[in-house]
């Protein structure tokens, strides 16, 4: 055995943490080195492949979860107390008793983190096991390693649907254009393939990578959590450097789909692999109701602190009286007698222990145990639960469920969140020619009316000419439809479809009706990839995106059964006799479109040569359809690829329905590579475009590009997609000056289309090209791959290169797309409106869109006064802000306006916005928009939509709640105190960010109304309980110092105190936290204004809680003096005095609950009555056989003795009766003078749905009425505001 240095490894571990640390690491491969010792591989100071996510060992469990335990202040306050109890000059109880309660809480908690420790330990040691293949030298082959045995710098081989075991440096694939298809869900919850493209440049070929011949070194960055960044690039021997981003890298946990097999190089490992790095575990946030509790527990240990005081200045003082020394004060053991003022010092330490129970320790285990029970009711709500979706309301964080009771400011996203984000291409305008797709209006409007989108699609299907005789297609008509109309949503649910495991992809969006005016303009221009401005709009619809196309979706096994295994025969019948009918049906219909299409009006008529005799047109064209051309042209040509199993994976629904749009007029995208992208023309014609480089979207540029080299002229063309501003602001010079007005015309219409479609709440997007010369495109690639292989300022330098590129562009038209509402969002808007909660929508699309959405959802009404604010600096900001706080003082000094709110709303741009939270602005905007009933904060970045709300949370002091569906709302979701997530079309970034995540939007309406209500009060009032039920009883204690010489005596037997929160008066509180119900929801729902009661203070007020605290000294009081009363003068003993005491101190507490509970169940019956009779029980059992349990007191019988006496029944009656008096008089008088609206819902909710029903609906016309109806706001002075003629600054209707 060879002896090792020990400084050696302290040398060689503080070399590798440095390594570990710095910016850059140079990475070789192992192969050389293989077989090699450690200390001889160059890569060895980087960690290795093995993870350990457990928090403890076997041997250090027990330090380790004791010290962890030890970080919540209870725990380390009990302890102390216990460890206190055992100096005999200061304890208060038997020292090992005084243990019992916090020994039990810490070995119930540690179970619970054992317990899911061992489960860590599993999932590590599973996951650390996993088979994969890493390269081998010595076998010239991959070998099968674990995933534990895999290093930094190994060559590691994945295949079809396997897990990429650490973050890999893409160097070949089975595909021969370097392309590697994954599945991301894991990391960022997408459910779309993401493209992962080879190093080029490594190798003359993708396939023929040798990993012994690779002898480049890789450089990249320190290990970050940024799942879409990464900075590298490959030096080969030669030093020349190949750039090298996040399109080349494999992240571990990420699934490899549609792709035989990979290789990549290990650059990341382990604990330093991005999803390791990104995955930070749970957030913790503290709830409003528990920042409030902790403050009150300190204000219940001051109180402590006094009653202690009082405690030790009693004794002394009683000691000062005495004449002598009584015998019952035992000396030391020298036989000396402490003096008056250290015993009195002695004596504060024993009454800290005495009434430490005034601190409840089973406080915080009871919150745990009701916010659990509270998230089973939540999750298993049927009203919540989506059935389409199979989903239910997810609740990521366990600890802020009463938050949602106390909402007053919601953000919320507008795509995909009030809308369905299914994007349904709607008009678009070519060249300042704007097209209206009629039909696709139509579609949407039957849709309304519709069971299912399958019947919608089945709806515009071409019908066959009525029949006289029997058919194959008469027989199958009538029963398909009722089949489709009956069995769509089960046969979808159960059988799935080719596209229905794929985003974006539903018959909604994938059927688009072509306009017939377009249609046959693009028809009469010849069709070809020449300089047409038609054919470049189409052409840039088709590849002007990172859409990927797949035909071979079946490997990803996602699906829980295919269509061939379907439990439904008829629909496989169905299909055959629909496929047998389809080409007599399609050739009728050809028939009768050619004889149409020769007498339309519209349009010029064409010439006979003209009509296209191999237009390759979608199914539901009103023109030729594609089908029946391809089935002649494949009689007599090569077999071509089928348009109806192309599937396209977009990463964004608006991506998907360009494309969808672009295959309907012949512009079908058929693949997509690293280094090309075929398209297939109307008339069949393939052609392959060389692409040359890629811009991708950011959110700073606004827009996306792709270079590409065009198969016929060589011309290099420039195609660019993005938001109208991003686009028109290109066109630069030309369209002002060289080119004349036709082109200025054509972007004035274009404009003009845009506010239209954005006025319309369409979704618009701008196109535009550009053609380069060779010499322009090689002086730009050089800077283009200069900026790739920085490290330094890479991102910046590469946004620098795309917008060098993105000048002077010709405009060739733009989209309008269409984002429907989802169900029942109106109503939902409404309902949290009247509940007090104010909305802002902070959204990227253009004002106009979200004004038009916002009127739609009823966020804004036709009485509001509508500010846009739209300053172009500062100054003019500050004008607008200082110009709208006068108005609204002015409206508030009128007298005719007391009490009323002005029926205002603000719609800022993201430029005046980023102005206005400017910090000397920020007060002024925050004090004018608080005033407003609606904000719409429009094209905003993900960044500020985090500034909105911190800004408004902190200024305001408010509850906020953020809901989005994207990724551009995570940091929204994570700033607001309640973040929620909407489950929708882009990915689960948004859900897996999120404290609670839903499916739709109306499904806030009764997690915040019903069941935020719910769980703040009942939590709320548990809490107050709690303290309530200890101070009354620990004050029994407290009154009989006055009576023992403050000598810390107590007159109840220590294990019935113990019992008493342990068994007695346990299960009560918790039932009450758990189950009790103030309102229906059936009210909640019906009367939104309820939800009022929780917002601000809510239940939990610094009133209502030192009510309850006075309310404990008064019945404490009654509890102790009646009996003393009662038994002043005889001769029973101490435990016998205190005996009753105890007794009517539980029935007191218990129905004490009983008056506060709202609503009676057989659970709040069989829980109450069990508290009483397991009292009864444990005590007798108690004073029977436990003789010596608590030396030298002696409980033998005292119950049995006194429960035979008349007057043991009498003091407990009119004792609990006195104690009990004040507060069920002042509910009486508070109900009958004053009732709250809680009392009058609740009176409400008792009568016969006949006459509740009109009651709520008055109700919520009451409210309505005494709303803001107020005159308008009188429009500021022109002179305050530069009004701009084209784009004016402040807008007011």
């Amino acid at each position: 055995m060879t002896w090792i240095n020990p400084l050696a490894l302290v040398r060689d571990a503080l070399r590798g943490q440095r390594e570990r640390e710095r910016e850059l690491r140079t990475l070789v491969s192992n192969l050389p080195y293989e077989g090699l010792e450690r200390s001889s591989q160059p890569n060895r100071h980087f960690l290795g492949n093995a993870i350990k996510t457990t928090k403890y060992t076997l041997l250090l469990f027990i330090p380790m979860n004791l010290f962890e335990q030890f970080h919540r202040m209870a725990n380390i306050y009990f302890v102390g107390l216990a460890i206190l109890n055992f100096i005999p000059v200061v304890n208060a109880f038997q020292p090992v008793a005084g243990l019992i309660p916090i020994v039990v809480i810490l070995i119930l908690t540690a179970l619970k983190d054992g317990w899911e420790d061992f489960r860590r330990y599993q999932s590590d040691r599973k996951l650390n096991n996993t088979p994969c293949y890493a390269y081998c030298r010595k076998e010239k082959d991959f070998v099968e390693k674990r995933w534990k045995d895999v290093r930094v710098g190994d060559f590691v081989k994945v295949v079809s649907n396997d897990i990429i075991p650490a973050d890999l440096l893409l160097m070949c694939t089975s595909d021969p254009n370097g392309v590697c298809y994954v599945d991301t869900a894991t990391l960022d919850g997408e459910t779309n393939l993401k493209q992962r493209r080879v190093v080029l440049g490594l190798s003359a070929s993708t396939l023929d990578f040798e990993p012994e011949r690779f002898n480049s070194t890789v450089v990249c960055e320190r290990p970050n959590n940024n799942l879409n960044h990464f900075k590298c690039y490959v030096e080969k021997p030669d030093k020349n450097k190949l750039g090298v981003s996040i399109e080349s890298l494999l992240l571990r946990g990420c699934t490899v789909r549609n792709t035989e097999h990979a290789v990549g190089f290990v650059v990341y490992a382990g604990h330093e692999t991005k999803s390791m790095l990104h995955n930070k575990g749970p957030r913790y946030k503290r709830s409003k109701l528990e920042r409030k509790l902790n403050s009150d527990v300190i204000l219940i240990v001051i109180l402590l602190f006094v009653m202690s005081l009082i405690g030790a200045l009693g004794h002394y003082i009683w000691l000062q009286t005495l004449p002598s020394i009584p015998p019952f004060l035992v000396p030391d053991s020298l036989g000396h007698h402490d003096p008056a003022p250290l015993s009195a010092f002695y004596m504060f330490f024993t009454m800290i222990i005495l009434l430490q129970v005034l601190i409840p320790i089973s406080l915080y285990v009871s919150i745990e145990l009701v916010k659990i029970g509270q998230i089973f009711f939540i999750t298993n709500d049927i009203d919540l639960y989506d059935e389409d979706s199979d989903s239910r309301v997810q609740c990521r964080a366990l600890n802020i469920t009463e938050d949602l009771g106390q909402i007053q400011y919601i953000f919320t996203d507008k795509t995909g969140t009030l809308t369905e984000n299914k994007m349904v291409f709607r008009r678009c305008t070519v060249m300042g020619n704007e097209f209206s797709h009629h039909e696709n209006a139509v579609r949407l409007a039957v849709l309304d009316d519709a069971d299912s989108e399958e019947d919608v699609v089945f709806s515009q299907m071409p019908r066959p000419p009525p029949q006289t005789g029997w058919s194959v297609e008469a027989e199958d008509t009538g029963s398909e439809a009722t089949q489709r109309r009956h069995g769509a949503q089960r046969r979808s649910r159960a059988a799935g479809s080719t596209s229905g495991d794929v985003a974006f992809s539903s018959p909604l969006e994938m059927e688009v009706v072509p306009d017939r005016k377009l249609l046959q303009r693009l028809l009469g221009s010849g069709i070809g990839v020449e300089a047409d401005p038609y054919v470049d709009f189409f052409l840039a619809l088709a590849i002007c995106n990172t859409v990927v196309v797949s035909t071979a979706t079946a490997q990803r096994q996602r699906l829980s059964g295919s269509q061939s295994s379907s439990p439904y025969p008829l629909d496989t019948l169905s299909s055959l006799v629909r496929t047998a009918s389809s080409l007599r049906q399609k050739m009728a219909s050809w028939q009768r479109e050619l004889w149409r299409s020769q007498t339309l009006s519209e349009c010029k008529p064409m010439e006979e040569e003209d009509v296209p005799a191999k237009t390759d047109e979608p199914k539901g064209l009103d023109m030729m359809p594609v089908q029946m051309k391809s089935a002649l042209r494949t009689q007599t040509a090569e077999p071509v690829v089928d348009l109806d199993k192309l599937c396209y994976e977009a990463e964004s629904p608006d991506e998907a329905a360009l494309v969808y749009a672009a295959k309907a007029y012949g512009f079908a995208l058929l693949a997509r590579t690293q280094n090309s992208v075929t398209v297939r023309l109307p008339h069949g014609e393939e052609v392959r475009f060389e692409v040359l480089d890629t811009l991708t979207f950011d959110s700073n540029r606004k827009r996306m590009s792709i270079l590409v080299r065009n198969p016929v002229t060589k011309e290099i063309v420039l195609y660019t997609k993005g938001a109208d501003f991003a686009i028109m602001e290109l066109l630069g010079t030309p369209y002002a000056e060289h080119h004349g007005k036709q082109l200025q015309t054509i972007a004035a219409n274009t404009q003009k289309h845009l506010d239209w479609y954005a006025k319309e709440g369409l979704r618009t997007l701008c196109f535009a090209k550009k053609v380069m010369s060779e010499g322009s495109y090689n002086d730009w690639s050089t800077i283009r791959q200069s900026a790739l292989t920085a490290m330094n300022d890479r991102e910046q330098l590469i946004r620098e290169s795309s917008v060098h590129l993105e000048t002077n562009l010709n405009l060739l038209g733009a989209t309008g797309i269409e984002d429907r509402l989802q169900e029942s969002v109106p109503d939902t808007v409404e309902a949290l409106r009247e509940a007090g909660v104010q909305m802002w929508v902070l959204t990227g699309d253009k004002p106009e869109t979200a004004v038009n959405v916002a009127y739609t959802c009823k966020l804004l009404r036709e009485e509001d006064l509508v500010i846009h604010m739209n300053g172009k600096d500062k100054d003019m900001c500050a004008s607008i802000l200082d110009c709208i706080a006068e108005e609204v003082k002015r409206y508030e000094a009128d007298p005719r306006n007391v009490g009323l709110d002005p029926s205002m709303a603000l719609v800022i741009d993201g430029r005046s916005l980023s102005i206005a939270l400017e910090s000397d602005l920020q007060d002024r905007f925050v004090d004018v928009a608080r005033r407003c009933r609606s904000v719409l904060c429009c094209r905003v970045t993900p960044l500020q939509k985090s500034q909105v709300v911190k800004v408004v949370r902190d200024k305001l002091k408010v509850m906020t709640l953020a809901v989005g569906d994207g990724a551009n709302d995570v940091n929204m979701i994570q700033t607001a105190d309640v973040g929620i997530g909407i489950s929708g079309q882009e990915g689960m970034q948004a859900v897996m960010a999120s404290d609670f995540a839903i499916s739709h939007f109306k499904h806030l309406k009764k997690l915040l109304l019903v069941h935020g209500h719910w769980c703040h009060s009942r939590l709320a009032n548990m809490i107050i309980y709690f303290f309530y039920k200890n101070v009354a009883y620990v004050n029994l204690l407290f009154w009989y110092q006055f009576f023992c010489g403050f000598s810390g005596t107590t007159m109840i037997d220590y294990w019935l105190l113990v019992f008493f929160n342990l068994l007695f008066t346990s299960a009560p509180p918790i039932m009450y936290g758990l189950m009790d119900r103030d309102v229906s929801a059936e009210m909640l729902l019906g009367v939104p204004e309820l939800y009022r009661t929780g917002q601000g203070p809510g239940v939990y007020k610094f009133s209502t809680f030192w009510i309850a605290i006075l309310d404990a000294f008064y019945q404490s009081l009654v509890c102790f003096f009646i009996p003393y009363l009662t038994y002043r003068g005889s001769d029973i003993d101490i435990y016998t005095f205190g005996t009753p005491m105890n007794t009517v101190s539980v029935f007191t507490i218990l129905l004490h609950l009983s008056i506060e509970i709202k609503s009676w169940t057989v659970v709040h019956w069989v829980i109450t009555v069990g508290s009483v009779v397991v009292y009864f029980v444990v005590t007798l059992a108690y004073s029977t056989i436990c003789l010596t349990c608590n030396p030298p007191s002696n409980p033998y019988w005292i119950l049995q003795q006194q429960m035979t006496e008349p007057v043991f029944y009498l003091v407990c009656l009119i004792t609990t009766v006195v104690a009990l008096l004040p507060r069920f008089m002042f509910h009486v008088v508070r109900n009958t003078l004053a009732p709250t609206p809680l009392l009058q819902a609740r009176h409400l909710d008792r009568l016969e749905t006949s006459v509740k029903q009109p009651g709520m609906k008055e109700w919520r016309n009451l409210r309505q009425m005494g709303e803001v109806t107020c005159s308008r706001l009188s429009r500021p002075p022109s002179h305050t505001v530069d009004q701009d003629e084209e784009d004016p600054p402040l807008i007011m209707t």
